[in-house]
């Protein structure tokens, strides 16, 4: 009896603990208050960040005379889609058809993304997990890199470009995209978390290296590709051409955009239309892909 008493008693007194660590726990916890004060101020810092956005639009859609206002309004008035038809009139009077740099800005999005999403994660899985001479000196060399801007490579790339022969082509924008050490780094510190028991598991069993990088390991770092996706189409999307396309026939959607910006005062509304069309295909781009990312990440999670 003395036994079964003492049991009961150890029993109990566990449960005192829980129940004063659940008090405890509580109080540290935040009121209802403290949570709808926490809301308003993310909210409120959420509508400030998108008021470029919300102008951006309110500013396609305004007419020459409120573009004009001082102090300049936040929102129209009068809405017109007057900016539009004029951007479409001077489109007409190009030299090229805006589907051809529609397209133009497709392929070398398309391409480049695609196959800088290939190159860097080939090149991260054996960074990441296998073991070789001057391994950690190849990728300090990646992270180095990244400290010089594309203002830096500039000449070095135009050289190489031109020595290559293909200067004056789709290549010249989409090739250097291959390169670029962002996606390198991002694959490769997202791989290093992939158990290795994992990998040697499918060793064992005859799977070859190209058949764990495709079956096993990009389906576990999906958030880190899906995001080097978006980095990489907005920054394809954005450029230009440079020095590299001269032709007229190959210039991306953002280059004939800039010449029409560059018309001055009397092209202010097609100006305001062509800002809208600029950012309106990676912000959809990003919308419909960003919630696939955040899944991924919730639920990406490997141990050992």
């Amino acid at each position: 009896m003395a036994t079964a008493e003492a049991n009961q008693d150890m029993l109990v007194l566990p449960k005192k603990k829980e129940v004063k660590l659940a008090k405890r726990t509580k109080k540290l916890s935040r009121s209802a208050s403290g949570t709808a004060a926490l809301f308003v101020f993310l909210g409120f810092f959420g509508v400030f960040t998108s008021m470029p956005l919300v102008l951006t639009v309110s500013r396609a859609f305004m007419p020459l005379d409120e573009l004009f206002l001082f102090p300049p309004r936040f929102f129209f008035r009068n809405p017109t889609l007057s900016n539009f038809s004029d951007l479409f009139i001077i489109m007409q009077e190009s030299w090229v058809p805006f589907s051809r740099y529609f397209l133009n800005s497709i392929i070398i999005t398309g391409f480049g993304t695609l196959g800088h999403l290939i190159c860097a994660s080939m090149a991260a899985y054996p960074l990441a997990k296998n073991e070789f001479p001057f391994k950690n000196v190849l990728f300090s060399i990646v992270v180095l890199s990244l400290m010089f801007t594309a203002h830096v490579t500039a000449i070095p790339n135009f050289l190489i470009i031109s020595a290559l022969g293909i200067n004056n082509t789709y290549l010249a924008v989409i090739l250097p995209a291959f390169s670029a050490p962002l996606g390198l780094y991002l694959m490769k510190q997202f791989m290093e978390q992939i158990p290795d028991s994992l990998i040697e598991s499918a060793r064992l069993d005859g799977a070859s290296e190209f058949f764990i990088w495709r079956k096993i390991v990009m389906p576990n770092v999906k958030p880190a590709w899906l995001t080097l996706i978006i980095l990489m189409f907005q920054g394809l999307w954005a450029t230009t051409g440079g020095v590299f396309l001269r032709s007229e026939e190959l210039k991306p959607l953002t280059f004939a955009m800039s010449q029409i910006a560059l018309g001055g005062v009397a092209r202010a509304g097609a100006n305001a239309a062509v800002m809208l069309i600029t950012m309106a295909v990676p912000i959809t781009f990003f919308v419909f892909s960003q919630s696939k990312i955040i899944e991924t990440m919730a639920t990406s999670g490997m141990k050992d």
